[in-house]
């Protein structure tokens, strides 16, 4: 996903209030326990330069884990968050 955020929302409260909403609209619309999200989440900060390369991540995201690629820059995950 890739949002646009003002510089006084806290990236905790914005994920965890899409994580909520959205677990429990999916949820009551599908009836029972469907959706649920991992613990954790990771927040990585672009520039506007870097907007539509941003936007092809996402977009290419399904193909690009299905062929077993992963991009480092984003989705690496470093001993302390893993362990």
């Amino acid at each position: 996903m890739c949002v646009s955020v003002p510089p006084t929302i806290k990236p905790a409260e914005l994920i965890g209030q899409l994580k909520g909403f959205s677990s429990h609209e999916v949820n009551q619309k599908l009836g029972g326990k469907v959706l649920e999200w991992q613990t954790g989440y990771g927040v990585v900060s672009f520039g506007t330069g870097d907007l539509n390369w941003v936007i092809a991540y996402v977009l290419n995201q399904r193909e690009r884990h299905a062929n077993g690629k992963i991009i480092d820059r984003l989705e690496r995950i470093s001993e302390v968050e893993s362990g």
